[in-house]
């Protein structure tokens, strides 16, 4: 059966992650993301693609949230409460936790601030979370009988992870955002070699492979360093969890080893909710942090104070952390505007930003912007792009290929110029079909054509036992021979020949390849015979098999016989190498080393 992929969000898009995925007979959606360029009906994805006129969970069997970002499940409580949509949802625990309190702030945004309409409100985020069923790294969980999925570790925040979902012999790994390397407070990607059918992937950097964490970090320590020596402020917008907890604990240690006394703000609350579920979900964190934690808490910070709103215009040099990290709202966009007509003073974008938003306008060298109708504002700051952002780059998604072994690549969560460019290394490299459909258009994936059968415990013993007598290569392909037999119920099973023949009361039949070599001075049989059995023996040297002489100008090794006669002129020898279709492999190994003689 195929599988059909329609992005409604992320389709050669960056924000508003959705993807339909259609996989054996089941309908999932994975995230449920708003778009945080738009104030219209644009920034929510486009349910009225399944249905215009029932519920969606008609027509869903399950939702998956890979973490807590709003442009991955910004629009689930518009999705479940307005649109209608009573089924399981699943996230981790962390992603459970801190969901709501992100959604609630991004409503107060929208609703109080700005006055919006047509938006959730907090009882609808509270209705939303009923809904929600958590998941542990690894657990595989049931959604019903036919479908499965499994959580994979995923950096990027904490709680992100990746899924596989898995129906029948059909699966399908969805990354959400990942990293593939570890920083100073999560750990790297991890998945196994599942083997998927279809890998689904981000592609935010997909033609980026980014420079050396420790000098990004130094070039970012010294760029804040001679603003604030200048006397200049410093402005670092910042999600609140995620990029906000890594830079904190690098200026923190920097501040310290320096001994500087400039003020280092952050807004204010969410220091001490992030704190907390940094305490509380500390499991999540990287090696160094928790085996640290017991002594000193890496997030009570000495020298990052909170910050208040009467600070804006506070006199000299200051360094500021303020949310949201886009620049389209909220506390970061308020102090932008302040600053942002003072040649000394500078702004560092450490993440990406969204098309539509005034972070992206400045990165493009916008310098004059229009924030209230008829009022332009000149923008004199030093405006300055450090990726400190935590999803994987080209090398990173790649390595992510490299690991899982799918038998297809979906580019999602990227633009789209930079995902043909992926596309191709993909193909080239892997040599695996790559798709990257636009949003409202379905990519199929053909389905392999397979048919179960059950294999019998005696004939999987016998090939355990050969498999642990070779040494271990995870990726030669194992052979399994037996004979399929159809049971009276349809049911195919794989028996040991042996068996199957005496189930079935039949005689046994065996097919065997004959060739002949024709070899030149090779002396008297018996010699003839001794120079092959020493070829053949060295041939199969490191495996167990031992070649035998059994009669007069005879050798065998498992099914394979050799015989050695005189050729009909002087000082050729006729050698004919016999074996069964079971050792065909053995059989023409040791034809191989005869011919070479």
């Amino acid at each position: 059966m195929d599988i059909k992929v329609t992005p409604l969000g992320a389709g050669q898009d960056v924000g508003r992650s959705c993807l339909l995925l259609s996989i054996g007979g089941k309908n999932i959606m994975l995230d449920c993301g708003m778009h945080m360029g738009y104030s219209d009906d644009r920034r929510f994805p486009d349910f009225s693609y399944i249905t215009t006129d029932e519920p969606l969970s008609e027509h869903l069997d399950c939702v998956i949230i890979s973490h807590f970002h709003l442009d991955h499940c910004g629009a689930l409580p518009f999705m479940t409460e307005m649109v209608g949509y009573n089924g399981p949802i699943y996230m981790t625990v962390p992603t459970k936790a801190i969901a709501p309190i992100l959604l609630e702030d991004m409503r107060k945004v929208a609703v109080d601030k700005k006055g919006e309409q047509n938006f959730f409100t907090s009882a609808m985020i509270k209705d939303c979370m009923k809904k929600v069923v958590s998941v542990n790294l690894h657990q595989v969980v049931q959604v019903d009988a036919e479908l499965e999925i499994k959580a994979y570790y995923a950096g990027h925040v904490l709680g992100a992870a990746m899924f596989q979902v898995k129906v029948g012999n059909q699966s399908v790994v969805y990354t959400g955002d990942y990293n593939m390397t570890p920083d100073r407070h999560l750990g790297a990607a991890w998945i196994d070699r599942c083997r998927p059918d279809l890998l689904i992937t981000e592609s935010t950097y997909a033609t980026t492979v980014r420079d050396s964490k420790r000098c990004r970090e130094r070039d970012f320590l010294k760029k804040v360093h001679d603003c604030i020596d200048k006397g200049g402020k410093v402005l670092i917008p910042v999600f609140a969890l995620g990029r906000a907890q890594e830079l904190c604990i690098l200026l923190e240690s920097y501040w310290e080893r320096m001994n500087l006394k400039c003020p280092v703000y952050f807004s204010a609350g969410m220091t001490e909710k992030a704190n907390n579920y940094y305490k509380m979900f500390i499991s999540w964190t990287n090696e160094k942090i928790r085996k640290t934690f017991v002594d000193r808490n890496m997030f009570d910070f000495r020298h990052i104070k909170s910050f208040d709103r009467s600070y804006i215009d506070n006199p000299g040099p200051m360094v500021v952390f303020a949310t949201p990290g886009m620049l389209h709202a909220g506390l970061s966009l308020t102090i932008f505007r302040r600053w942002c007509t003072e040649e000394k003073n500078m702004i560092i974008m450490p993440g990406y930003c969204v098309a539509g938003t005034i972070g992206h306008k400045i990165l493009n060298g916008q310098k004059r912007l229009e924030f209230e109708k008829g009022v332009v504002t000149e923008v004199k700051m030093s405006v300055q792009y450090m990726s400190f952002s935590a999803h994987a780059d080209a090398k990173g998604i790649m390595q992510l290929i490299s690991w899982c072994e799918p038998r297809n690549v979906m580019l999602v969560h990227g633009e789209g110029e930079k995902m043909k460019f992926l596309r191709s290394k993909i193909k080239a490299e892997h040599g695996i079909d790559c798709f990257m459909p636009a949003n409202g258009e379905t990519a199929v994936i053909p389905g392999r054509a397979t048919v179960p059968a059950r294999v019998s415990v005696s004939l999987l013993k016998a090939e355990a036992a050969l498999y642990a007598a070779e040494p271990p290569d995870s990726k030669k392909p194992r052979l399994l021979h037996g004979i399929m037999v159809m049971k009276s119920d349809g049911t195919l099973t794989l028996e040991e020949p042996e068996v199957a023949i005496s189930q079935l009361g039949i005689q046994q039949h065996t097919v065997r390849f004959t060739s002949t070599v024709t070899l030149q001075d090779q002396g008297e049989l018996e010699e003839a015979l001794s120079r092959l059995q020493e070829a053949a023996q060295a041939k199969l040297e490191g495996s167990n098999f031992t070649v035998s002489k059994t009669a007069e100008c005879e050798l065998r090794v498992e099914s394979v016989i050799v015989q050695v006669e005189q050729g009909e002129v002087r000082g050729v020898t006729d050698v004919r190498v016999s074996w069964a279709y079971s050792d065909d492999f053995l059989g023409s190994t040791i034809l191989q080393a005869f011919q070479a003689l």
